[in-house]
């Protein structure tokens, strides 16, 4: 018998055993239970600073105003709600013109952006033309210029069309996305181009791949540049700021402005109406959630 025999039968390993992984140890298994614990601890952590807030914001909400304007400590021992501050709002406030301007200028920039923004994504990623380098090189750096700097020529290109005081003076100058067009590229670069010349082998023109191969396909991205789009528009202040003036057609950001600086230090009041502002915005996350994070996450940012 050789060495080789004489070795016990379970110290033996064939070809196939040999280049199994090995069996995770216990240290390994107790260090990744370990980093899953401390992560929970700070998630639970950081969800709580982030309710901190919101949970203040709802209690001087239901706090009568006289009492409101004591401090954070009468807020807190305060525990008589009240919904007042809701009630004064929906009587006095123009709030559901508010909302109406708000809904048609976000649902109406969400839906522009998506069809502007996938077209010239989809230009930039499939098809070939002189400049398309420099074109892309241009929409990179038009990420890092701060949307405020545009604030004056774009009031005064509105000016000149005459659109002050009408939707379109919030939602046009909304709709060019560079962020929007920069995910849209990065997803459909990942495409695999196999589809695209089946497509072009049974005759489909450029724009009949845009939309009835390409587009299908992005249902995930879309559904998130869709969402982000639409809370971007509406929770935008600056550009309604400048380009309304008549109380009827302002977005809820603008209507608050004047909610505060009517009530002056009614803070009850002024909760009242950024808690109403955002509740649309809660029931839109909960509802696509899960959209929004398939989307960004798992495809419309990756490389």
């Amino acid at each position: 018998m050789t060495l080789t025999d004489a070795r016990p039968a379970r110290s033996r390993r064939s070809g196939i055993s040999a280049a199994a992984p090995a069996r995770p140890s216990a240290h390994a298994g107790s260090s990744g239970r370990g980093f899953t614990v401390a992560s929970t601890v700070v998630l639970v952590v950081f969800a709580i600073i982030w309710l901190i807030p919101s949970m203040f914001a709802l209690k001087t909400s239901l706090t009568d105003n006289g009492v409101a304007a004591l401090g954070a400590q009468e807020i807190l021992s305060s525990w008589s709600p009240t919904l007042d501050s809701y009630l004064g709002l929906m009587r006095q406030g123009d709030i559901w013109n508010w909302y109406l301007a708000s809904g048609v200028t976000s649902v109406v920039t969400a839906v522009l952006t998506l069809l502007f923004a996938s077209m010239a994504a989809f230009a930039l990623s499939r098809m070939e033309f002189r400049g398309r380098a420099v074109i892309y090189l241009a929409i990179i750096i038009g990420l890092m210029i701060p949307s405020q700097v545009l604030i004056v020529p774009i009031f005064e290109q509105l000016r000149i069309a005459q659109l002050l005081n009408t939707y379109w003076a919030v939602i046009l100058p909304q709709v060019p996305s560079v962020i929007a067009v920069f995910i849209f590229k990065q997803f459909f670069d990942g495409i695999p181009r196999e589809l695209e010349e089946a497509a072009r082998v049974d005759g489909a023109s450029s724009w009949r791949i845009y939309w009835s191969v390409v587009m299908p396909l992005s249902r995930p991205v879309t559904a998130a540049v869709a969402i982000l789009t639409f809370v971007w528009t509406w929770n935008n202040l600056l550009l309604p700021l400048f380009v309304m003036s008549n109380p009827s057609l302002m977005t809820i950001p603008v209507g608050l402005a004047t909610v505060q600086g009517s009530f002056g230090l009614r803070y009850a009041d002024i909760q009242a109406g950024a808690i109403l502002a955002a509740l649309p915005l809660v029931v839109l996350y909960m509802f696509f959630q899960r959209q929004i994070v398939e989307g960004v996450t798992g495809s419309g940012l990756k490389g």
